[in-house]
Formats: C-alpha cells, sequence, structure tokens
C-alpha cells in the first residue's frame, strides 16, 4: 500500500503476442501463456488481497478470479488471509451478468464499481460502490485502500490497463510475450492510445518456455529536495573550466538535506568528471553514503578513455543507492549505458527530463548540442 495516498499497490499483469494483441478476434480464446506462466500469475494471485478486471473482461472471458493453487490458498490461510482474494470489476453500464462466473464462483467478496444507480441489479450477488460517472480510478483506488486493500493484482483488459496506465496508477507491470503474432486489427491490443506520463523501469527479463517475461516498475517521482539539489548540480556547472566534452555538476546528498560533497567537471585535474570529484572528497566506505543520492547534471558515464574507472563505476563501489539526473548522455563520444548498469545493479535512478534543457544550455560549445 503507498504510504502516502493509503491507496493500494497496483500490479498490472497481462500476456500478449509479439505484436501487442490480447487475443485474435476468432470466437475461441488464444492461449498465450503455457502452464509455467499460469503458475506465475497465480503466485501473483496469492500475494494480492483484491483482483480487478474490466466488465469487459467479465463478459468476453468469463473469468473465475480465484488462486488455483491448493497449496497458495493454504499459504493465505496459515498468514491469517482470506483464502481468495477480494474479485473488483468496474462497469460504465452495469451491464453484467449475475451468473457470470465471477459472481457464483469462490466464497470471496465481489466488488462492482459503477455509476450511480446503474448496477443496482447486481446488489444481491456483490457490494456494489458508486465510483462516479464515468467511474474514476482514483475513487477506486481510494475506496479499495479504505476496505483494507493493500495490493491490487489488475488483469485486464486492455481498456483498463490503458486506463491505469495512462493515469500514472500503476505501479509495476508484469507482461508476458508469446511468440505469436496476431497481425489482426480487429483483435484487442494489450493498450490503447493514451499520455502515459509516468514513465517504466525494466527491472526484470526471464524466459519461461517460448514465453518472455519481462517485469516493470514505475519510475520514481522526484522531491522537492530532488529537484532543489538538482538545480543545484546543473549550476555547478557553470563552475567548469573551459572544455571540449561535457559540463557538468554533481552533489552527493542526504535526505535530511545535507551536503556530503559536490564537484563539477574538471575541477583539480581537467580530466576530472564531476561525480568523480564529488567522490574524491568522501570515502567509499563512509556508512552515510548507504541513505545518500548522486545529483548528477548529467548521465554517469559507462566508459570513458581519461580515466579507468567510469562515473558509473566509481557510484557502485560506494553504497549509494539512488541517482538523480536531469539529461542522459547524448552520443557525441560513446554509447552512454550508464542509466542501464545502474539500475542493474539494483541503484534506483530517478531521470528529471523538465530540466535537461538547462544542462544542454551549458554545454552548446559541443556540435550538435541546442538548448
Amino acid at each position: 500500500m503507498s504510504t502516502t495516498t493509503g491507496r493500494p499497490h497496483v500490479v498490472l499483469s497481462a500476456a500478449q503476442s509479439l505484436d501487442g494483441y490480447l487475443d485474435d478476434a476468432g470466437s475461441a480464446r488464444l492461449l498465450l501463456s503455457n502452464e509455467d506462466d499460469f503458475a506465475e500469475v497465480d503466485r501473483l494471485r496469492a500475494e494480492a488481497d483484491a483482483i480487478l478486471v474490466g466488465a469487459g473482461t467479465v463478459r468476453a472471458d468469463n473469468p473465475r478470479l480465484l488462486v488455483r493453487s491448493t497449496e497458495l490458498r493454504r499459504e493465505r490461510v496459515e498468514a491469517g488471509r482470506p483464502e481468495q482474494p477480494v474479485k473488483v470489476t468496474v462497469t460504465s453500464s452495469g451491464k453484467l451478468d449475475p451468473e457470470s462466473k465471477f459472481f457464483t464462483v469462490g466464497d470471496t467478496a465481489k466488488l462492482v464499481y459503477a455509476p450511480p444507480g446503474s448496477a443496482d441489479s447486481l446488489a444481491a450477488v456483490a457490494t456494489v460502490v458508486d465510483a462516479g460517472s464515468p467511474p474514476r480510478l482514483e475513487r477506486i483506488l481510494d475506496d479499495l485502500g479504505a476496505r483494507g486493500i493493500r495490493t491490487l493484482l489488475v488483469e485486464g483488459g486492455g481498456a483498463v490497463h490503458t486506463q491505469f496506465l495512462d493515469a500514472g496508477l500503476a505501479d509495476e507491470l508484469r507482461l508476458a510475450i508469446a511468440p505469436i503474432m496476431v497481425g489482426d486489427p480487429r483483435a484487442p491490443r494489450f493498450l490503447g492510445p493514451g499520455a502515459f506520463p509516468r514513465p517504466l523501469e525494466l527491472t526484470e527479463v526471464r524466459r519461461l518456455g517460448e514465453i518472455a517475461v519481462l517485469r516493470y516498475r514505475a519510475a520514481a517521482e522526484p522531491s522537492p529536495l530532488d529537484v532543489l539539489r538538482l538545480r543545484q548540480a546543473i549550476e555547478l556547472a557553470d563552475e567548469c573550466p573551459p572544455s571540449s566534452t561535457f559540463r557538468v555538476g554533481a552533489i552527493v546528498g542526504l535526505p535530511d538535506g545535507t551536503v556530503l560533497a559536490t564537484g563539477h567537471s574538471g575541477e583539480g585535474d581537467p580530466r576530472n568528471h564531476a561525480e568523480e570529484s564529488a567522490l574524491a572528497k568522501l570515502d567509499p566506505g563512509d556508512p552515510r553514503l548507504a541513505a545518500a543520492t548522486m545529483y548528477s547534471s548529467l548521465e554517469p558515464c559507462s566508459d570513458r578513455a581519461s580515466h579507468p574507472k567510469s562515473c558509473t563505476q566509481l557510484i557502485l563501489e560506494t553504497a549509494i543507492p539512488r541517482v538523480v539526473m536531469a539529461w542522459r548522455e547524448p552520443s557525441l563520444f560513446v554509447e552512454a549505458e550508464g542509466v542501464e548498469q545502474l539500475v542493474a545493479a539494483g541503484r534506483r535512478v530517478i531521470e528529471v527530463p523538465a530540466l535537461a534543457s538547462e544542462v544542454r544550455r551549458a554545454n552548446t560549445h559541443l556540435p550538435g548540442v541546442r538548448p
């Protein structure tokens, strides 16, 4: 559950074809998962407090939305939880069959979020909740949080996935990709059009037979302190001596506002990078670094010829868990992979692209760089 909003932690789960379809246009369901994938999704269900699908999925697929594994159900009961997660659906029309498996199968609570008065006919088989007209996801999540739902698993369909991602309300995404191409514009797609304001970070890639499983998490939002420190790091670039490479500023800071070190490109040695200059003022074993953030106006370098170690390597040799940056390094000198290397090592990287123009402004001496 979010500690700031009281809403549940939202995990989206979907299986799709290589070209992004959830199904084909035929009457029979297209199989996009294998048994190993089904087992992992069953584990996700067992870990969730509630499972949500759209009304279209209830009508088209008639899902049971239950934990299949006896062992997983037993683990839930032993942990003091209900044997099955709560079932949740959202409808704009209220037109759902009360005899569908969503309502009739499984001894667990069922919640229907709908515009006022539209789903009164379902009151005998579910708890009907006013979700606004049209239903608002924020209102639904607030109500679920108030009911004690800490983790919400969203299983579709495409319209629901699109709404959660477009509203920036998804915290994680598990995507199973089958080696199948549908190529039929009549078939349902995983996502429709949207603004999708909250970027995702790839956290895991695995193979389950011929299925590729990708896990993503929502990129963290920068805090006001993050933005302040990053602006100060950008201002430090003004102290860089004339250079034929990037002019960068860096700050190492703590959550309580303490600044541990600052640095800028060319400080002490024309070949020094900003992060390198800041870290040189600190003991790599300083225990405070376990709670620190590296603020850098530019993505930490992943490859360089001037010194033996890249700034990414130097950061990874410390316990610094977070890096906040404004601008990804363009491919002027090398193909930068600093973000990828940091994320692969388990470090949190937060990008603030709204400040990237200020970093570019400090680097217009480089070919092709414009404010």
